[in-house]
């Protein structure tokens, strides 16, 4: 019996210490205050979003751009582009291009620009491709909403179902924009998107129609070069706008090159506001990860599938849901270099508590003189 009560006394101390380590792991994830109502700059951001949309559907049927009935945009956005044209760069899923089409995207935004520290009337960068113009307009009524000097480079290239139409890519969506009011960002430069940035894929009538609409919004097209060049061009332009003032947040959206550099460490940022891990070397860097290097909190709008999950959005709603509906849980998601800190914490714990129990046992139960053990 006394082994078994050495036994049952070494387990007991092994399963609080586990208890102890599961609580603290759990206690650092996510959870929602249900007791909370939509945050009031996230209700502005989606309502502007959803006027913003009508603009664009507007403005596309007015240029007789938009058919009657589209199967592929059956919410009417005016946002989702075609399978397949000159300016189309790689894949993409149509699924993930209207669930983003959804106005709470911009609450969702407002939610983590908070998240990160960024306060009303501040600097944010945001770099984009025209992969998802819905986020893009996401961003600035989320800024709009929170009085944010927000800052963009957009690059014209889009994946599948983007901002693909050769007579209606993003500067034809941002002209629109602006005839509405929709003013408050600044879109400091665009650039071609592809490859390397050069647009060398697109016809010469396609790169010759931007030209003029870039012309006409007062955008220059930035040059291309090697990635390293790229970023730096792209971070100097954001610097010299930004002044004096430090940016506070830098936003991401889409696949876009010089955003997400050619390190595979890229593949592992989780959407939304990102933990970057790894810095790679200057030749292999994009802006997120040398933002981050700089100590400026990044959010990370690509993975739409993974988005959804992570902040409960519907997945490829029909209809869209009216604005300003939901709540979103803090962001509180432990990284992979906290799990493994508590994993091996748990495990140098037992390693001790072993240890301790053994020197216990053999005083606590240490037989009397005269009796067998």
């Amino acid at each position: 019996m006394m082994g078994s009560g050495k036994k049952f006394f070494t387990l007991v101390g092994l399963a609080v210490l586990s208890l102890a380590c599961l609580g603290l792991y759990l206690s650092l994830g996510p959870g929602i205050d249900r007791r909370s109502g939509p945050d009031q700059d996230g209700v502005e951001a989606a309502r502007l979003m959803s006027e913003a949309e009508k603009v664009i559907f507007d403005c596309r049927k007015s240029r007789e751009i938009q058919p009657g009935i589209n199967e592929f945009d059956p919410n009417q956005t005016g946002l989702i582009g075609l399978e397949n044209s000159p300016l189309t760069t790689t894949l993409g899923n149509l699924q993930a291009k209207r669930t983003a089409t959804n106005p709470e995207l911009a609450a969702l935004l407002v939610h983590l620009l908070k998240e990160a520290g960024v306060g009303r009337g501040e600097v944010v960068a945001l770099g984009a491709s025209a992969s998802f113009p819905s986020l893009i307009i996401a961003s600035y009524c989320a800024a709009r909403a929170l009085d944010l000097e927000l800052l963009a480079i957009v690059s014209v290239g889009a994946s599948q179902w983007g901002a693909n139409h050769p007579e209606f890519s993003w500067l034809d969506m941002e002209d629109c924009l602006r005839q509405q009011g929709f003013t408050r960002h600044r879109l400091l430069a665009v650039a071609w998107g592809g490859e390397d940035d050069s647009g060398k894929e697109y016809p010469d009538e396609v790169k010759k129609r931007l030209l003029v609409v870039a012309q006409r919004l007062g955008l220059q097209f930035l040059p291309t070069g090697s990635l390293e060049e790229r970023v730096k061009q792209h971070l100097d332009l954001f610097l010299a706008a930004a002044g004096q003032r430090k940016i506070k947040a830098f936003i991401n959206i889409g696949g876009s090159s010089v955003n997400l550099g050619a390190d595979s460490s890229v593949l592992e940022l989780q959407p939304g506001l990102t933990r970057v891990g790894k810095i790679p070397p200057a030749s292999r860097r994009g802006l997120i990860q040398e933002m981050a290097r700089r100590g400026i909190p990044v959010i990370h709008l690509l993975n739409i599938r993974k988005l959804a999950e992570i902040y409960r959005l519907p997945w490829d709603p029909k209809p869209l849901p009216a604005p300003g509906g939901l709540v979103f849980p803090p962001d509180r998601r432990p990284g992979k270099t906290t799990a493994w800190l508590i994993f091996g914490g748990y495990v140098l714990s037992c390693v001790l508590w072993l240890m301790v129990a053994g020197i216990i046992r053999k005083k606590a139960f240490r037989p009397a003189p005269g009796q067998d053990s």
